[in-house]
């Protein structure tokens, strides 16, 4: 037991710190055989075509539409599709308004996956960018993705997702932490050799990789991402390229969102048992298992089980000042996520609760997600989380 105990410490601990620290070493080691190359970046402007999947959007399409008509890009390079299928509140009309934009639009609502797929079949561009319609994309967001397609292993181009929460005082500020944590994890696993996956906020493919993901996906920008890195080229990194979105509008619509995100990491990862074949894909099985598999299948169970373990021996003949000392930092850990989850709808300057309140909901949704998953109860009709 006790050998069991000091296993599911190390994985813990992999998984959350031990994982990034490896991965910048590698990184350090790689820089070392590498020829220093010139600061000057080259753009590379292959024609593009950005997808906007749009549902019951009226209250900030206009300014979707806006962004994205002032990004910077050669004139007559660029053709941008709005799909807004299912749309009843006005949206449809909004996009209309605008003859710059192709609209793609059917009464019945069938999901983003299938949107996307439809405008999959009206492009002509050799890049495609996907962005959603409630986040917000920088100037040069793609110039600075596409620059990265002059290397021809490069299958796709994720951009940064960052979390509004200036303004956000409870705890969906947690995620911010959570988005800067992952996007440095990101540009260590893009220098070393491929991103895990792309988020649908902002990412690009080459249109010629695209392949058909099945229609019940529920994350279809991990399927669509994944599915090219299994064809040998990589997921490239790009910070310089950010979309912004407002945090959830509470811990309640956070946690509905996370569930489904969980049930369908959950569905991706059966889908993508390819990855963990170590001789075929070396470095993509290492990060895919370290970073996805333990994240989102092993580790969220072992911290149940860890706690547990660690009650059983305080309380038992192995009360050691080891075990009592990681015993009490476990209870003030997650004293202080019970302290941040009763102040979550206070108005409050104690952030330092919010990343362990994050925490155990993350794991809690991924926990939850695997039984909506197995159940057969989340479907690709995602419901909105509403934002601030």
């Amino acid at each position: 037991m006790v050998t069991f105990f000091w296993i599911c410490l190390i994985i813990i601990f992999y998984t959350y710190i031990g994982y990034g620290v490896v991965v910048f070493f590698l990184v350090k080691l790689l820089r070392l055989t590498r020829r220093e190359k010139g600061s000057e970046i080259e753009f590379f402007t292959p024609s593009l075509t950005l997808i906007v999947a749009a549902y019951d959007e009226a209250a900030i399409i206009e300014d979707k539409i806006k962004n994205s008509l002032s990004l910077e890009y050669p004139h007559g390079k660029l053709h941008f599709i709005f799909v807004t299928d299912g749309s009843t509140d006005g949206t449809t009309e909004i996009v209309s308004r605008y003859p710059e934009i192709q609209l793609l639009h059917t009464v019945e609502r069938s999901g983003k996956l299938a949107a996307i797929q439809r405008a999959m079949k009206e492009v002509k561009t050799q890049i495609v960018v996907f962005t959603d319609a409630n986040t917000m994309i920088n100037h040069n967001a793609l110039l600075c993705i596409c620059r990265h397609y002059r290397d021809e292993k490069t299958g796709a181009v994720a951009g940064e997702k960052r979390v509004d929460t200036e303004k956000v005082s409870d705890a969906t500020s947690g995620e911010g932490f959570y988005w800067k944590y992952e996007s440095t994890l990101k540009k260590w696993e893009s220098e070393l050799y491929s991103v895990m996956g792309a988020a649908g906020e902002l990412f690009s493919i080459r249109t010629i990789l695209y392949e058909t993901v099945q229609p019940d996906s529920i994350l279809d920008d991990f399927m669509i991402s994944m599915l090219i890195s299994l064809k040998g080229y990589r997921i490239k990194y790009e910070p310089g390229a950010y979309a912004v979105e407002m945090a959830s509008a509470s811990i309640a619509e956070e946690l509905k969102r996370k569930i489904r995100i969980a049930a369908g990491a959950i569905q991706s990862l059966l889908r993508l048992k390819r990855l963990l074949l170590p001789f075929r894909y070396p470095l993509l099985s290492f990060e895919y298992l370290s970073h996805r598999i333990l994240r989102w299948l092993v580790t969220p169970y072992l911290l149940i089980l860890f706690f547990l373990l660690n009650v059983f021996l305080v309380s038992g003949d192995r009360n050691e000042t080891s075990f009592i000392l990681i015993l009490y930092g476990q209870v003030v850990f997650y004293g202080a996520a019970l302290l941040g989850g009763i102040l979550r709808k206070r108005q409050t300057s104690a952030k330092i609760l919010f990343a362990p309140y994050y925490f155990c909901l993350m794991n809690y949704a991924l926990i939850v997600g695997m039984l909506r998953f197995l159940l057969a109860k989340q479907t690709v009709l995602w419901e909105k989380a509403k934002r601030k």
